[in-house]
């Protein structure tokens, strides 16, 4: 039996963190493109990837505007109040289609920064693997736990931490068991790997590229721009 590949990218967010910003986030015009054109762009790309479930929120007016809803690749659902909400209705989207063994990768709609050479090597490592993983880069910095008033109250040994990015991949039948469990028991996994987590496995870490940013904050726009731009320049 072939084993596809399907990508679910929840888009449900808010964006209460991009304050004054004139569209949600992943709307947000990046260097030619919107920041969702470019954070599913990875996954167009490939002819292995079957379908790319896009989820976003209930009473969204700017995702019908974008060309990337009319792809023929694309399939769209409607999320949730959370984010384990949206996945779940990704996963729901793909239920007729996928099987249990199928792989599913989860992308942040935010993360325009993802390098096809990092997708490659998170399929191509875990094609085998028996729990899933995600992309992840090693803590390189001094870190520091504050007090309520902002000063420091310890420095946190970085041994063996990691920053957790996107995609994260699991197979369908492993994902959704974790997803219904997070929901069953009203928890908010902040990522997909903390819910499988949660089921007593551990996903495997593949490092990718720091680079691979999530966009929260306005100056993160400015940045992408630049690594963006210094790529095709390359």
């Amino acid at each position: 039996m072939t084993v596809k590949l399907w990508a679910v990218v929840p888009a449900a967010g808010s964006s209460r963190r991009m304050a004054g910003a004139a569209l949600p986030k992943q709307y947000l015009p990046l260097a030619g493109r919107s920041i969702i054109e470019w954070s599913v762009a990875p996954f167009l790309e490939r002819s292995d990837c079957e379908r790319i479930v896009v989820v976003v929120a209930e009473q969204d007016r700017h995702w019908p505007q974008q060309s990337l809803a009319r792809h023929p690749k694309i399939l769209t659902a409607t999320g949730g109040a959370e984010r384990v909400d949206s996945v779940r209705a990704g996963l729901q989207a793909l239920a007729s289609q996928a099987t249990e063994l199928d792989w599913v990768l989860v992308h942040d709609a935010a993360r325009p920064c993802l390098k096809s050479m990092d997708l490659n090597r998170l399929i191509a490592d875990l094609s085998d693997d028996s729990v899933g993983g995600l992309l992840a880069a090693p803590v390189v910095d001094t870190l520091k736990r504050g007090d309520v008033e902002n000063r420091v109250q310890a420095t946190v040994s970085r041994a063996s931490l990691w920053r957790a990015l996107t995609p994260q991949m699991f197979r369908y039948a492993v994902l959704d068991r974790a997803l219904r469990k997070a929901h069953e028991t009203r928890s908010a996994p902040t990522d997909e790997a903390q819910a499988v987590e949660a089921l007593g496995l551990q996903p495997r870490l593949v490092p990718g590229d720091p680079d691979n940013i999530k966009i929260t904050l306005p100056d993160d726009i400015e940045r992408a721009a630049r690594l963006l731009k210094s790529w095709s320049a390359a």
